[in-house]
């Protein structure tokens, strides 16, 4: 089966290209065998599923990998202890059915768990099973969780993790996971910086002994390359990767879903156009510019997700005006709440201790619907941005060249009026290149 370019869902090596992912593997599994309870908190469509995914393969044969979506307990099943521990040993029984390595007493406690619909059952007696079962189990157990956004805001959902973090500290003394991973947007260790728009929420998370996850998932230049060369060989055509690799990377600061979806439309939309008549024309530097161009003008959920965002929190919205169109230097602030957030959710990154805009993706497409705003035409900075944009943008590429020389004609009329003698040389006079 010819393998294409995937934005919807996990991503597998036999039908996906893929980057490789062997180092990243390489960090998480060193965190396993150190005993680690960790977090993945990653904004949309970042990565994480595939990522988990692929883990549970690398780790099969030294650990039991019990991988869980919460996606799949209904929000009813968060009303009280005894309705989630129904629920989750629910989810736990149908992935460990067909497994050999699980003891058939273990299989039946939990069976037993979630079957107990005629009396009330407690955590207390979910976990003391997971105690059996961790000590019984040849191989070291591991406990994935992903979309645990679900469920964050549920005081079952706290309890839960209360009691992950008391058969942590106990290990020592009593059996229990090897290692426990949960994977989301938010990070559970900081839930109280969960923004809501009502006035009251849990303000407090037991999931203190998390360790710190550093692994980085965004994509470099060398990975995209290397899922080009893949894809180069099996088209058998000849491509500059490291050009377009640079340029994709140069557009997208290597955000996966971005990745993957400008190579998508370069594969699928643009060749065959009039313009990009093949494959082997539409993987080029301007097969790039001209996916972007269609990217930034599409509606696709991660851009949804973005908007919905700062449509539901003026706070963040103010921020990405004040960086988009005031040009204002935000210091990175660990300890402000907004600043979290949108570092959460993917809108900005810190770089040299201030906060920027994530790509030029992301900045494209936030500039554009700033300026269809009814507030923001009103104000005079984006008045003047709907009124130059049309000198500085030409077929959707910023023409820098424009830029530069106007910077140089404004440059002169302010030492002209102030009077002030130009440093170094006269701008005016300066050769501009392309």
């Amino acid at each position: 089966m010819t393998k294409i370019f995937n934005v919807n869902g996990v991503c597998r090596c036999d039908r996906h290209y893929m980057v490789h992912l062997g180092s990243r593997l390489q960090q998480i599994r060193q965190m396993v065998e150190d005993g680690e309870y960790f977090v993945i908190s990653k904004a949309r469509q970042y990565g994480k599923t595939t990522l988990l995914h692929a883990l549970a393969d690398y780790l099969e044969e030294e650990y039991l990998v019990i991988s869980l979506d919460f996606q799949n307990i209904e929000s009813e099943e968060y009303i009280n202890g005894s309705t989630f521990v129904r629920a989750l040993t629910r989810e736990i029984s149908r992935r460990i059915r067909r497994m050999t390595e699980v003891a058939d007493d273990v299989k039946e406690r939990l069976y037993d768990l979630s079957d107990s619909s005629e009396r009330n059952v407690r955590m207390a007696e979910m976990f003391a099973c997971f105690s059996e079962w961790c000590e019984e189990s040849a191989k070291p157990v591991v406990l994935v969780i992903d979309e645990i956004d679900t469920a964050s805001n549920n005081q079952v959902f706290l309890d839960f993790l209360a009691q992950l973090r008391a058969a942590y500290l106990d290990r020592d003394r009593t059996a229990a996971f090897q290692s426990v991973i949960l994977a989301g947007v938010y990070d559970i260790r900081n839930i109280r910086k969960k923004i809501r728009q009502e006035k009251e929420h849990k303000q407090n998370s037991p999931w203190n002994i998390a360790a710190d996850f550093d692994v980085d998932m965004s994509f470099s230049s060398a990975d995209i390359a290397g899922m080009l060369k893949a894809y180069e060989a099996d088209h058998g055509m000849k491509i500059d990767i490291w050009e377009i690799a640079d340029t994709i990377y140069d557009y997208t600061s290597g955000y996966p879903f971005l990745v993957s979806r400008l190579c998508k439309l370069m594969d699928e939309k643009l060749a065959g156009t009039t313009e990009f008549k093949d494959k082997k024309s539409a993987w080029t530097t301007e097969g790039v510019l001209e996916a972007v161009k269609m990217l930034v003008s599409e509606k696709n959920t991660l851009f949804e997700s973005l908007i919905g965002k700062l449509n539901a929190y003026q706070d963040l919205k103010e921020m990405i005006y004040l960086l988009l169109f005031q040009g204002q230097v935000i210091l990175y602030n660990a300890d402000d709440a907004a600043t979290d957030i949108l570092l959460m959710f993917g809108f900005v990154k810190v770089k040299n201790g201030t906060l920027q805009i994530a790509n030029r993706i992301f900045e494209t497409r936030l500039y554009n619907y700033f300026l269809t705003l009814p507030e923001a035409l009103n104000r005079d900075m984006c008045k003047l941005a709907v009124l130059d944009k049309n000198l500085f943008v030409q077929d959707g590429q910023l023409d820098v060249e424009r830029i530069l020389e106007k910077f140089v004609v404004h440059f002169d009329d302010i030492y002209q009026e102030s009077g002030t003698d130009r440093p170094y040389h006269r701008l005016s006079r300066c050769t501009i290149y392309n």
